[in-house]
């Protein structure tokens, strides 16, 4: 069994606001459509499956850019939007925070009657899963979430999340059943992320009789992990600083948008009418859907598109945001009745901006850009959790 990755998170607190949760569920079930629609279902739970790309999604939907309340926040959202179109796109989302997570078993027994799938195998894998990560390897996170991702073809992916109240810090598993053989041919030796000092093995190999219950580790030493775990471990800071970013890849992101009209691209003339501010979401937003698992090792970046419901790196623009989930539902609805010309120049923003990096220089202009993007805010309806943005006095700033 494959473990895809794990991260490590400050923990948060607080709430979504109802303003954001319902864009966040559009926003998710547009982009899991493209997806699903270009490159298949297959496709969309392996994304899922990679904790930077995750990390990325949430952070291109405005949430906290490194929180731990985006795995609740975004796979809430998720479901929500996802479940009632199931039926047509092939996806369903099980389980969930707290009570939900414990639910997961009679959603996986319905949707196996429904689709003829092996209901307590399903429900042995997220039993397992969750066995390892709460209890057989024990490094000082209790689970508190699980989702089950579970394609009509009996492929699925795990993203649930533990809590270590002592620390501040909470910790996201993510596995995924591709090639999967057993449970035990290919155990976890350990466990990725912050060292946590010694790791009770509660599965010792003698301990046969125990494998229909307990996934079993081998006696291999935590260190001796396996080369392929993805680790993403998120700084404490909560602010987005230079360092967060490749600065290269969104310097050409807003290259593209701000100082270049579209007119100049043959390939963007039917986002026509978009306007300069959005082009910059939406060109993040495909690179979320089309991008390569090597564009999203700095998270951070995708803030950019609709900024965070905490006002990192700048509060969240409505009419943007709006316009993004728009112009995208557009682009799914025509591309389902066979008019894919307008899913075709989505996708091309993300090849241009990477065609762009190779001569784009960065200059030093980060937090001007951050200030401007602030005083810019109440233009879009900016908001955060504590307030909406107001236009401020006197302040003139160039967007580099």
């Amino acid at each position: 069994m494959k473990r895809s990755g794990a991260a490590d998170l400050p923990l948060h607190y607080g709430y979504v606001p109802q303003w954001l949760a319902e864009r966040m569920a559009r926003l998710g079930l547009a982009i899991t459509e493209s997806i699903i629609t270009e490159y298949g279902k297959a496709a969309m739970l392996s994304r899922l499956s990679d904790p930077f790309w995750f990390q990325s999604l949430g952070a291109v939907m405005g949430m906290d850019w490194h929180s731990s309340g985006i795995t609740t926040s975004v796979m809430g959202a998720l479901k929500r939007a996802i479940n009632p179109h199931a039926k047509d796109l092939g996806f369903y989302i099980c389980g969930g925070k707290g009570k939900y997570s414990r639910e997961t078993p009679a959603e996986l027994f319905k949707l196996a009657n429904t689709h003829g799938l092996n209901g307590n195998e399903l429900v042995r894998c997220s039993k397992l899963s969750a066995k390892v990560d709460n209890t057989a390897v024990q490094d000082g996170f209790q689970l508190y979430t699980h989702n089950f991702i579970v394609s009509t073809e009996g492929d699925w992916t795990v993203i649930q999340q533990g809590m270590n109240p002592a620390d501040k810090t909470a910790r996201r598993y993510h596995w995924h059943s591709a090639n999967i053989k057993s449970f035990v041919e290919e155990p976890h030796t350990g466990v990725c992320g912050i060292n946590q000092g010694q790791i009770l093995n509660m599965t010792a190999v003698e301990a046969a009789p125990s494998r229909s219950g307990v996934l079993q580790l081998t006696h291999e030493k935590p260190e001796l992990m396996m080369k392929e775990i993805q680790q993403l471990i998120m700084p404490g800071h909560h602010d987005v600083r230079a360092e967060d970013v490749d600065l290269k890849r969104l310097g050409s992101v807003l290259w593209l948008a701000h100082e270049n009209n579209p007119k100049n691209f043959e390939e963007m003339l039917l986002l026509e009418g978009v306007g300069p501010r959005t082009l910059q979401s939406l060109t993040l937003v495909s690179e979320v859907i089309y991008g390569t698992p090597s564009r999203f090792k700095d998270p951070a970046r995708f803030s950019f598109a609709h900024g965070g419901k905490d006002g990192h790196p700048f509060p969240v623009p409505i009419k943007v945001y709006d316009e993004t989930i728009h112009t995208l539902q557009t682009a799914v609805y025509k591309a389902k009745i066979g008019q894919s010309d307008k899913q075709e120049a989505i996708k091309k923003l993300t090849e241009i901006a990477q065609r762009a990096e190779k001569d784009f220089i960065p200059n030093d202009n980060f937090n001007e850009l951050i200030e401007k993007e602030r005083a810019d805010s109440w233009k879009y309806d900016g908001r955060t959790v504590f307030d909406k943005s107001k236009k401020p006095r006197n302040i003139q700033m160039r967007l580099f």
